[in-house]
């Protein structure tokens, strides 16, 4: 039982720390050379870093990135990485407490979670914002779509899986 809580709390987490489109699975494969940066020495495998990192490299060839574009998405990709790395750590910390917690600290514990998954949308949306303005308007279109697109299908996988509650 803990174990199926703990699960659900880390893919709540999970989906409220990353945007719709780094949720989204890509059909394309990118390749080694996409652009993206290496995942993290640090990454745990199976870890909300380790994901973040193949999502940044599905985005980065779904959105077409350019070279003049690099410095803007390098810094986005950051952004989605220090998220990552931090959420995992919420995540972790509410895990060890779990067995002990009562409800009243269940429910501070997600609070903590949703306040941090403010604080990374607020570091996130001015990365993302200037890389967006830095893209020429057909790439902006492009990316309009790939956003949307990915949202309607993490909804519907939500829909599917019913992991929009914690059971």
């Amino acid at each position: 039982m803990i174990r199926s809580s703990y699960l659900a709390s880390a893919a709540l987490a999970l989906s409220l720390a990353l945007p719709a489109a780094a949720l989204a699975q890509s059909n394309t494969t990118p390749s080694p050379s996409a652009g993206a940066s290496p995942m993290s020495a640090n990454a745990v495998p199976g870890s909300a870093e380790q994901r973040v990192d193949e999502h940044i490299r599905q985005l980065h060839a779904q959105l077409r990135i350019t070279p003049a574009e690099q410095p803007q998405w390098d810094r986005f990709a950051e952004v989605m990485r220090e998220n990552a790395r931090a959420m995992d750590q919420e995540i972790a910390q509410r895990h060890q407490q779990f067995a002990r917690m009562n409800a009243l600290q269940n429910m501070q514990s997600y609070q903590k979670i949703a306040e941090a998954h403010a604080q990374d949308l607020q570091r996130l949306v001015p990365a993302f914002e200037n890389l967006y303005k830095a893209m020429p308007d057909q790439q902006k279109r492009l990316t309009d779509q790939v956003f949307r697109e990915n949202a309607e299908a993490g909804a519907r996988r939500r829909m599917q899986t019913g992991s929009n509650t914690e059971r």
